[in-house]
């Protein structure tokens, strides 16, 4: 229905500390290894019933995704802008969203185009 969004601002996170909280909370429920899929394994995440993000926006110029949300931005489309986060505004989050929507999500798959090229 497309009627919002979800925006997360993480103060004194980190994505390893994240995950190894998951690990050890689904440990201490008693799961077997058997239990454990990626399913169950994201419902021990601090952003537990949150849809997993669809863009990561990096301000600063910076090329890395610096420990942040490392299990959900799997398949995320990442921008980068030169611009500091105190001086990020409306206008750069619709130049975020524009080249956002020019960009073909494949979650991890290779294009049709890639596969008739590979032949």
């Amino acid at each position: 229905a497309n009627t919002g969004m979800v925006f997360n601002i993480a103060l004194s996170y980190g994505g390893r500390a994240e995950i190894v909280d998951a690990a050890r909370q689904a440990i201490a429920r008693g799961l077997t290894p058997e239990q454990l899929d990626e399913d169950t394994f994201a419902s021990f995440l601090y952003t537990a019933g949150q849809p997993d993000p669809d863009l990561l926006i990096r301000t600063s110029g910076e090329m890395r995704v610096s420990n942040f949300l490392l299990w959900q931005i799997a398949y995320a489309e990442i921008w980068v802008t030169d611009t500091f986060w105190p001086d990020f505004r409306a206008r750069h989050l619709l130049e975020a969203v524009a080249d956002y929507q020019k960009r073909d999500r494949r979650y991890g798959a290779v294009s049709s185009d890639t596969v008739e090229a590979l032949k």
